[in-house]
């Protein structure tokens, strides 16, 4: 397979909410919250803003940074599990705002693991397509808000966007392998409904989280004989501090091999693995010259891991 990753993309609102102002509408402290999650500050959008427009901010700066042509784009993917209800899903919009014309686009509505399956769909399909721009937008302030507070959700959520270019022309990372999962057996432990709100059974998503996860990443390196010790970086879908741990601590890596900024956004559902990528690109002078993984787990349950290398 002869895909390539470009680079990637992000946008965040400017709105910082802290611990101490969330902890004074849960009524928990900031360092209950701290402690619980790991998660010190997130980032909410004002009430007008929406996912298409975080979305439409990320692209944008995936294409600047990758100084790829919007005439090269064959194919838009869009994961997003807080789009507002109904159809169209927010794909369409955000093609025709960034100036794609008739370019197909497809919406991907997987809450947390929708950026891995869609970057897994883009690998396949590029070869034949042309270049894939594939977004996730959240904002799960919205879906918070619509209900009473649940203090042991409210706190973990946050708004933003990801975004990455995959291609057949050359780029900084060949795509080697992606592995995909799902099962329904657990999909009422983590849910939303416009009647019922968000709804997590806690216990259950990070037992299965913390088996999943590294469960599926050892799967898709194996297949490409890597050996975790030797991957250089692992970007995550950022749940919380907690899982991030138990997954370093199952793949017997060190924490600091796994990139985290989950302490600053929260969890931003499936924007998370490609805005954590994209900072994670921001910083690094020189790519890697070992493997990196991009993996996450989310409702459904869906979960799933994708390995490139610097080419």
């Amino acid at each position: 397979m002869n895909t390539f990753l470009h680079g990637f993309g992000h946008w965040v609102p400017d709105r910082v909410v802290t611990n101490s102002e969330m902890a004074e509408r849960i009524g928990r402290t900031a360092e209950w919250i701290e402690n619980a999650s790991g998660i010190r500050e997130r980032r909410w959008a004002a009430t007008e803003t929406t996912a298409a427009d975080l979305g439409v901010a990320a692209a944008e700066d995936c294409l600047r940074k990758t100084g790829a042509q919007r005439d090269s784009i064959g194919l838009l993917i869009v994961s997003s599990g807080s789009a507002a209800g109904g159809f169209p899903g927010p794909a369409a919009e955000i093609a025709t705002r960034l100036g794609l014309g008739t370019t197909p686009a497809l919406d991907v509505p997987i809450a947390s693991a929708g950026s891995v399956f869609g970057l897994a769909l883009a690998m396949r399909l590029a070869e034949s397509i042309g270049d894939v721009l594939l977004v996730a937008t959240e904002k799960m302030s919205a879906l918070i808000e619509a209900h009473p507070l649940d203090p042991n959700t409210a706190m973990l959520f946050g708004d933003g966007a990801g975004a990455a270019l995959i291609s057949s022309r050359p780029g900084r990372w060949r795509l080697l392998d992606a592995v995909l999962h799902s099962d329904g057996t657990y999909s009422a432990d983590l849910s939303y409904g416009p009647a019922a709100g968000l709804y997590m059974n806690g216990l259950t998503v990070i037992l299965q989280a913390a088996r999943k996860l590294p469960a599926v990443i050892e799967e898709v390196l194996a297949r490409q004989k890597i050996a975790a010790a030797d991957v250089s970086a692992f970007l995550l879908h950022q749940a919380n501090l907690n899982l991030l741990a138990r997954v370093a601590k199952g793949l017997g890596v060190a924490q600091e091999r796994i990139f985290t900024n989950v302490e600053r956004y929260g969890n931003t559902s499936s924007a998370s693995v490609l805005l954590a990528a994209s900072e994670w690109a921001d910083a690094a002078a020189e790519p890697p010259s070992g493997p990196i993984v991009l993996a996450a787990f989310g409702a459904g349950f869906h979960w799933g891991a994708v390995v490139a290398i610097a080419s």
